[in-house]
């Protein structure tokens, strides 16, 4: 009887000595993970540190620091990197503009010469092709300074209906030329947020101008009560992937040569400096750009 008794203490020192062991391991557990949801979450090169002893908690942590000293490795190449080709894309551009405004102005001074039909054909097609350079030239340089601006964005508040109205009342031409009809769902609801006139304009004004350059011939452009904006067009043509890379700058479509693949891009990044998403969507051959923007605070 005696001896059961101290085969149950023994038993009984055993099995608090195990959940002492598991409570310290999820304790440990915790503190790691908490750790490194904070690491990965924040921009430092502060490791992780444990407060428990227990010898394979302290292994994990210092494998998980070896792959935090790669990731921060890698993160501040992709920083360089992308920083450069931002310096390199701004370079370019200034440099473009310069050659090109001297031929344009050459191209001028050509029109007030005597020239043979022939001639003349020519002197026309070049002055189309360098506008059109002029033109992909400046978008090119409008997105190198968006993404160079370090301030916050100015933001007030804003009636979205109105400055949607005006952006599709700039486009009639464009879209007649096309021979499309928009059909216009806006809500007689004021939606108002915290935007940027001159940004949201812009952003109206490229996704329009791609819906003008791909669309299929319709154009249906709604402003709901929640302040979701979406602008959809028939797009035959695309894929799921297609779509997928739509915001990605220097995507385009198709190989256009009036086209940089940087419209979408820019309407993106000043959707994310307004605090708003833009998502695109494919549904029945039919794509849709969505807009929203946080409600104001009371």
């Amino acid at each position: 009887m005696l001896f059961l008794w101290a085969l149950c203490g023994v038993l009984s020192a055993l099995v608090l000595i195990l959940c002492v062991k598991i409570y310290t391991l999820k304790a440990g557990m915790t503190e790691i993970r908490t750790e490194l949801a904070d690491r990965l979450n924040t921009d430092t090169n502060t490791l992780i540190s444990i407060a428990s002893n227990d010898r394979h908690l302290r292994l994990l942590a210092a494998d998980l620091n070896g792959q935090l000293r790669l990731l921060h490795r890698q993160r501040r190449q992709y920083l360089k990197g992308d920083r450069e080709l931002k310096e390199a894309v701004t370079n370019i551009s200034h440099d473009l503009r310069t050659p090109l405004t001297a031929i344009c102005g050459y191209l001028d001074l050509l029109e007030a010469e005597e020239k043979s039909e022939a001639v003349t054909r020519y002197v026309t097609a070049i002055e189309n092709r360098a506008e059109v350079l002029k033109q992909l030239t400046e978008e090119l340089f409008r997105y190198s300074i968006i993404l160079s601006v370090q301030e916050p964005m100015l933001l007030e508040p804003l009636c979205i209906n109105g400055i949607l109205e005006e952006s599709l009342a700039s486009f009639y031409g464009a879209l007649t030329k096309r021979s499309i009809t928009p059909e216009i769902n806006i809500t007689e609801k004021k939606v108002v947020r915290t935007l940027n006139r001159t940004a949201l304009l812009r952003v109206f004004s490229n996704i329009l101008g791609n819906a003008v350059k791909y669309s299929s011939g319709d154009l249906k452009v709604a402003l709901l009560e929640t302040g979701e904006i979406i602008f959809s067009n028939t797009a035959p043509n695309l894929n799921d992937v297609q779509v997928g890379k739509l915001f990605n700058r220097f995507f385009s479509v198709e190989t256009a040569r009036n086209s940089t693949g940087l419209g979408l891009a820019i309407a993106k990044t000043l959707v994310e400096q307004m605090h708003g998403t833009i998502t695109a969507r494919y549904q029945e051959g039919v794509l849709s750009i969505c807009l929203d923007f946080p409600e104001m605070a009371e």
